[in-house]
């Protein structure tokens, strides 16, 4: 077997990955670190969720914040609570909205049955992606007709009475191909307890016993996840509506539990695509793309941020013989336009150029509450009942205010000998509130042999204020500052891809990174506020370690380990709240025609402290996870059984640092054992 012959075979059984420069390589030589789950492997893990899926991935992590469990997708020990570091595409559209820039507060997680697969990039892209792809990219990218290939209905049933229910269709309708998907759920959630809160901590300071604490976490929810795929020749129409309601606070907007305020979202998006591979000649690869996306962050039930009974001292009596009550509620809107193209006219030359536009626009902020701050202390004080200060800038929590982001890009993939390809690429943004940014890649990816590959690369990327941290107003502990500066981060990473047989493949990447520009809330001398500043500093070393070894025709074994270590520049301390080490294991046997077992362990070692916390660090925890599968049952029908955590084991996220204490000393219960089952019908 010659090496050509040898090269192709690899190909023939390796993902492809177009998330690293537009256009589908084999992940071995794509210029970046990345990571490729299908729809088989989320099946097979007994995924039911993202989050799920995603704790798979070498160098990503999720932790949780305390407000409605939100999910921190840390990569390579790059935390912050509202987690605005990383970018989530669907079908390569940003999902990011304005008020923190990320996914959103209401998230209620993503449904797995739409996904065909989960591509996944860890360190920088703003040379493509712009603003947000910071620490990793995370591009979920949903079923097509040929993806379903027919009908299938399914139904899910397990702990904390949830269940599920879904059905996806693909076929050809009238010379257009179709997919449609329509998925539902409901939870009452997890009810591990929080032992001590925010409002502890005020009990003990007043001299009240408001706290509701010790009590469980509030994490039920509602979704409705609904998909449309229409393509036909070059054109595709896709929409989506993610619906979440009755959705729980989780340990409480303020870190004080609240067991009955309910969230609601609406996020639907549309997008129009033209894709002409050979637009005028086959030099030429165009494709054009406009899209819309609209997102609600609302009030079902009076969130209270301290429970009935909190008082600080502020009125005789009871301050909030009712709580502290705050419906915050934030509506946005957002239209984008791009434009890119591929010319292979030159020898050895790919280049792509690009340009695009993105408005967005947070065009109403409502708010309903009894309070307001108290801005020499910190701290609530009566309103004199429940108001309504929608538009009163002197009360209400947020600036209505948009953002126009204009942008280009231009990128060279030069083969310049058989062996070397060298990717170079620069992306130019305008952004309307915060000025210009610039940011360079640089990959030099070497096939050193025909099973190994060696990859060199640096990249620079950005992270835009959100505003939350722009415009925030009338809240002393988070007020918005409109003179901040992009977060900025540089990257460098060496990685080996290794494949000496079809049946191993290992991969080691090491990476060093610098974080400049961390925007965070200080407090601002000669007042008693905190302020939004560009104040931090961090950096941080590395490697992930992979093995995918099929020992059997029928037995998989597939795993990971990392390490990270990053340095708070400004105290000099451990950064802090992500884990220094990982270990995933998975096996995959498949002990009888048609029937698989899949177990899997997660093992989450040594987070530190941040500067500043005093409690004794938080335990490492392993979750071990058993999915049994059956297939082909008479032809159409599949069933599944699953236990999450088998041996109840005590597993906890860390609650944020607080001054002069955590609010939840105790840090954030993950969930203990849990089971589910699940069947299946295809025709």
């Amino acid at each position: 077997m010659d090496d050509e012959e040898a090269l192709l075979n690899l190909y023939g059984g390796e993902e492809m990955i177009s998330l690293a420069t537009g256009n589908s390589k084999p992940i071995s030589r794509a210029p970046a670190i990345a990571t490729v789950i299908t729809a088989e492997d989320i099946k097979e893990i007994g995924a039911t969720d993202l989050d799920q899926v995603l704790e798979t991935v070498p160098g990503l992590h999720v932790a949780r914040n305390p407000s409605g469990y939100n999910p921190i997708y840390t990569f390579r020990g790059i935390f912050s609570q509202f987690n605005p570091q990383v970018l989530m595409l669907i079908n390569g559209i940003p999902i990011t909205n304005l008020f923190f820039g990320n996914r959103h507060q209401i998230w209620g997680g993503m449904p797995v049955q739409s996904i065909a697969r989960v591509e996944v990039i860890r360190g920088p892209g703003s040379a493509i992606y712009g603003a947000d792809a910071f620490a990793g990219v995370i591009n979920i990218i949903t079923k097509t007709k040929e993806d379903i290939g027919g009908t299938e209905i399914g139904g899910r049933a397990g702990s904390f009475n949830s269940w599920n229910g879904w059905a996806l269709h693909g076929d050809n309708w009238g010379g257009f191909d179709v997919a449609v998907m329509l998925e539902y759920g409901d939870t009452d959630g997890q009810r591990r307890i929080i032992n001590a809160d925010a409002q502890t901590f005020f009990d003990s300071q007043f001299g009240t016993e408001a706290s509701l604490a010790p009590g469980p976490v509030n994490l039920q929810r509602e979704n409705i996840d609904a998909r449309l795929d229409i393509s036909r020749e070059h054109w595709r129409l896709r929409a989506g509506l993610q619906r979440r309601s009755n959705f729980g606070t989780g340990a409480g907007v303020a870190q004080a539990l609240d067991p009955n305020g309910r969230f609601a979202s609406n996020r639907w998006n549309v997008d129009l695509t033209y894709h002409n591979p050979t637009f005028f000649s086959e030099n030429w690869d165009v494709m054009a793309q406009a899209s819309y996306f609209n997102t609600s962050q609302e009030v079902e039930h009076d969130v209270r941020l301290f429970p009935p009974g909190a008082d600080f001292n502020s009125s005789p009596g009871i301050d909030f013989p009712q709580g502290v009550i705050g419906n915050p509620e934030v509506f946005e809107r957002h239209a984008r336009f791009k434009t890119s193209a591929f010319y292979t006219g030159f020898e050895r030359h790919q280049i792509r150029v690009g340009a695009g536009m993105r408005y967005g626009d947070l065009y109403d902020v409502k708010e309903v509450k009894n309070y307001e701050f108290d801005f020499k202390t910190g701290l609530p004080r009566p309103l004199g009942g429940l108001r309504d200060v929608t538009g009163n800038l002197s009360q209400v929590f947020l600036r209505e205010r948009d953002r126009k982001n204009y942008y280009a890009f231009l990128q060279d993939v030069w083969n310049f000998a058989n062996d070397w390809e060298f990717t170079a690429g620069v992306r130019y943004d305008h952004f309307s509130d915060f000025g210009d940014t610039i940011n360079p890649r640089l990959a030099l990816v070497w096939a050193t042999r025909y099973d190994l590959t060696t990859k060199l690369l640096y990249g620079r990327a950005f992270r835009a204020p959100s505003f939350a941290e722009l415009f925030n107003i009338n809240n002393p502990v988070a007020i918005g500052n409109p003179n901040l500066d992009p977060e900025t981060i540089e990257t460098v990473e060496l990685a080996f891809d290794y494949r000496p047989t079809n049946a191993l493949h290992l991969a080691l990447s090491l990476f060093h990174y610098r974080w400049d520009d961390i925007i965070q809330f200080v407090p601002d001398p000669g007042t008693s506020v905190n302020v939004a500043k560009n104040a931090g500093k961090q950096k941080g070393l590395g490697l992930e370690l992979e093995a995918d070894w099929a020992l059997t025709s029928t037995f998989h074994l597939l795993g990971n380990y990392a390490f990270q270590h990053s340095t708070d520049e400004k105290t000099g301390k451990n950064a802090g709240y992500a884990p220094q080490h990982q270990i995933y294991l998975r096996g995959s046997w498949e002990f009888l025609p048609h029937w698989r077992l899949t177990p899997q362990l997660n093992w989450v070692i040594d987070r530190a402290r941040p500067a500043g916390d005093n409690r004794p660090a938080i335990n490492n925890y392993s979750i071990f996870d058993l999915t049994l599968r059956r297939t082909a049952i008479k032809k159409h029908w599949e069933a599944a059984f699953s236990v999450r955590n088998l041996f109840d084991n005590d597993a906890r996220e860390p609650s944020p640092a607080g001054n002069p204490s955590a609010l939840i000393p105790n840090d954030l219960p993950l969930s203990g054992r849990s089971f589910f089952g699940e069947i299946r019908f295809r025709f």
